[in-house]
Parts: structure tokens; C-alpha cells; sequence
């Protein structure tokens, strides 16, 4: 069954990062919850239709027809308190780009959203030698959270993408971790640029790598497994969106992709 999220108070992070905060009267589903990339699936019902706080997204595949069936949209789910019943959501906006989007940047206090979850599959190990963080706006969450996660004494790089100085958040990080942004310049691949740009630390590094599908999947994604050879547990790299395409579009390029890698 679906948690109902209802907004509280909203923040400007940066001009394209929009935080929402939210209640409930049950967040037991976080109880167990440790990854810091741990993410829900927010439910946004289409025009002028009503969705049950016990929609079931399966059946209604079924049952629902198919210009009725909501949008689902992917976010991490950031500082999940259970016995308060309070988290926050960082959205990226883009005017009326998209769906969630636009949705924020309106959104008032009392309005609701249901969504599923939470999931993630990744959290800073400790026994790391350094850590590699990298991605842009919409990992700035997973990525903020990973940074609170380590240790006082954790070394690494923080690599952050970003349009411009002005849209570039504020993150804390322990002292040993380096954080540098780095500014969209038209190329094809600029992660992936800032990220071989790096200079490679010694030892067993722990790797998170999210952002644009191409620029992640394509750039980053062999530097790491191939050309650096770090054993494939040691890596969450994963896009998160792909320019140009829908989140919809988005899952059947990441299908298509993961056939392709057999």
C-alpha cells in the first residue's frame, strides 16, 4: 500500500533544486530503510482523475485504462523520521519541463502525493580506501546524503555538475573529501570529463556515479569497470535521465541497454 506524503513547507535550494517537505502518519516502510540512495516512486494522477490511497500500480495496469493510469516519477527520499513522520524531497525544476517539476514549484502546503517504497541499493563502506561521488542535479540528493553518511576520517572526490556557479548547492563534506563543481560547456559527455580529470587516489575506492544516462552509462561506466578495472560490487553507476526523453522513454533505453550488455 502506498505511503500518503503531505506537504509541509517547501525551500529553494538553488534555482533548479526545489525542496519539499513532507508528512505522514506512517512512514513505518522507512523503519528498515539504511541506503543513502534510498528512493520512492511519487504517484501524480492524470487531469481530472482521482487515485485511492490503496492504488496498486500492477493491478491497475490491468484494470485501469491506459490514459487513466497516473505518472510515476523517481526520487531519493532524504532524512526519513519515522517517529516524526517527516522526510524531504529535492526535485529539479525546469519551468514547465515535466511532470514532478512543475509540480513542486506549485505545490502548497496540505496537498498530498502517495508514492511507493522506498529502495536504494547503496551505502558508503567504511573499509573504503577513498570514496568517488559523481553526478549532477538529480543526484545532488543521493549524493548529499552519501557525503552525511561517512565517517569523520573518509577520504575521496565529490564531482558535482551544474549549469552555472549560481545553480551550484551547498553541500557538507567530511574534511578529507574533496568537493569541486563543474559547469555544463555543450559537450557530449562533461561528467565524464570532470571525472577522468581526476587524479587517481591509491587503494580501493567505492564509487557512486549517477546523472545523465549517456553521459554516465557511456562516459563514466567503462572509465570505472574497464579502463580503471574496479570490480563491478565496488560501483553504483546508474543514469538517472536521459536528455531528451521521458522517464518512461528513459526505462525502456536503460532495457534496451542492460540487453545489450547481456
Amino acid at each position: 500500500m502506498p505511503t500518503k506524503l503531505t506537504v509541509t513547507r517547501t525551500e529553494e535550494l538553488t534555482p533548479s533544486l526545489r525542496r519539499v517537505w513532507f508528512r505522514s502518519d506512517d512512514l513505518s516502510a522507512f523503519a528498515e530503510s539504511t541506503d543513502t540512495d534510498r528512493y520512492v516512486k511519487l504517484i501524480f494522477p492524470q487531469p481530472g482523475t482521482v487515485v485511492p490511497d490503496d492504488f496498486d500500480v500492477k493491478a491497475a495496469r490491468t484494470t485501469w485504462a491506459a490514459e487513466d493510469l497516473p505518472v510515476v516519477r523517481t526520487y531519493t527520499a532524504l532524512f526519513p523520521d519515522v517517529a516524526a513522520g517527516t522526510l524531504a524531497i529535492d526535485f529539479v525544476v525546469h519551468g514547465d519541463e515535466g511532470v514532478a517539476g512543475p509540480w513542486a514549484a506549485r505545490v502548497q502546503p496540505g496537498e498530498s502525493v502517495l508514492a511507493n517504497g522506498p529502495g536504494g541499493g547503496y551505502t558508503p563502506d567504511v573499509d573504503a580506501d577513498w570514496h568517488l561521488l559523481a553526478g549532477d542535479e538529480s543526484a545532488v540528493p543521493a549524493i548529499s546524503a552519501a557525503l552525511a553518511a561517512l565517517p569523520e576520517d573518509a577520504v575521496g572526490e565529490c564531482v558535482v555538475l551544474v549549469d552555472s556557479p549560481a545553480h551550484e548547492p551547498r553541500l557538507e563534506a567530511p574534511q578529507g573529501v574533496t568537493v569541486s563543481f563543474h559547469h555544463r560547456d555543450g559537450s557530449d559527455a562533461p561528467l565524464a570529463a570532470a571525472v577522468r580529470a581526476l587524479e587517481w587516489r591509491d587503494g580501493r575506492v567505492q564509487a557512486f556515479v549517477h546523472g545523465e544516462g549517456e553521459d554516465v552509462m557511456k562516459g563514466v561506466r567503462p572509465y570505472l569497470l574497464a579502463e580503471r578495472g574496479l570490480p563491478r560490487a565496488d560501483v553504483s553507476v546508474s543514469g538517472y535521465w536521459r536528455r531528451g526523453r521521458t522517464e518512461e522513454g528513459f526505462r525502456q533505453w536503460k532495457s534496451q541497454l542492460a540487453t545489450a550488455d547481456g
